[in-house]
């Protein structure tokens, strides 16, 4: 089993990477590659395909009539790559699912798992995830909100780092910094809130970023709790949405920062 040193092999020697202060602020994406400092390394979107206890994803299939790792898919993996291409000096490849079981996870340094509350990773996975991590991978969790799906996530994380709290990563962290400029964590709506005019949902009122942490300080998983990042990416070309925009927007430039730090951090 061969598997690569992910900080190198697939970040394209990133801790050598620096941001420069002038590559972007808030309202500006216009890309400026030859300013941005990411010029050379590679990113795809891998989206993750993990299994639902049977009762938990039928009522989740009744009602949103998919399995909960693959919502949103495929669009707004698509006009996420599209923007990322755009915006930023990165070699942005085509989006791939993967289960964490597969080798080629080794090749990519960044994941995204969808709808986390509904995650059960198999003892064989809760290794996997571990050291994908500690070998300095970054998976990104989005879309799930309130007390009670925060405590299934949870659950499922004390399973992989049992020794390390997910903490809240403040304002001045470099997650807020090294792309855009931005001084607050958005709450993105989903669609079906944003019909009934609120940006909350399950009683999740306050959005927050997440992380847990490396030896180093390294935020290896970033947690968007209480926000729809994918839904601002999946219907920022709705032209029947034109309200949205706002949204969608803030989508981009919160999650286009992740992606970066996760690259060069």
């Amino acid at each position: 089993m061969r598997r690569m040193p992910l900080r190198a092999a697939a970040c394209g020697l990133a801790v050598a990477v620096l941001v420069t202060s002038g590559a972007r602020v808030a309202g500006q994406d216009e890309a400026l590659p030859e300013r941005d400092g990411l010029t050379g390394l590679e990113w795809r979107f891998v989206r993750i395909r993990y299994s639902t206890p049977p009762a938990q994803l039928a009522e989740f299939k009744r009602i949103y009539w998919v399995d909960p790792w693959e919502v949103d898919a495929p669009v707004a993996e698509q006009n996420l790559s599209r923007r990322m291409a755009r915006v930023t000096s990165l070699q942005v490849n085509e989006p791939i699912i993967l289960e964490l079981s597969d080798e080629a996870l080794w090749e990519h340094p960044w994941i995204y798992i969808v709808e986390p509350a509904n995650l059960m990773l198999t003892e064989a996975e809760v290794g996997i995830l571990r050291e994908f991590l500690l070998r300095g991978g970054t998976v990104t969790f989005d879309d799930f909100h309130g007390p009670e799906e925060w405590a299934l996530f949870e659950r499922q994380m004390a399973r992989v780092f049992p020794d390390r709290a997910i903490v809240q990563l403040p304002p001045d962290h470099p997650v807020f910094s090294c792309f855009y400029q931005l001084d607050e964590y958005p709450q993105i709506a989903g669609l079906g809130s944003y019909f009934n005019n609120v940006s909350w949902e399950k009683g999740g009122f306050e959005a927050q970023l997440h992380g847990i942490l490396d030896d180093d300080g390294r935020a290896m998983a970033l947690v968007n709790f209480n926000t729809d990042m994918g839904d601002g990416w999946e219907w920022s070309n709705a032209e029947q949405y034109p309200g949205y925009i706002r949204y969608t927007a803030q989508a981009y430039r919160m999650f286009i920062n992740e992606i970066v730090y996760a690259l060069t951090h």
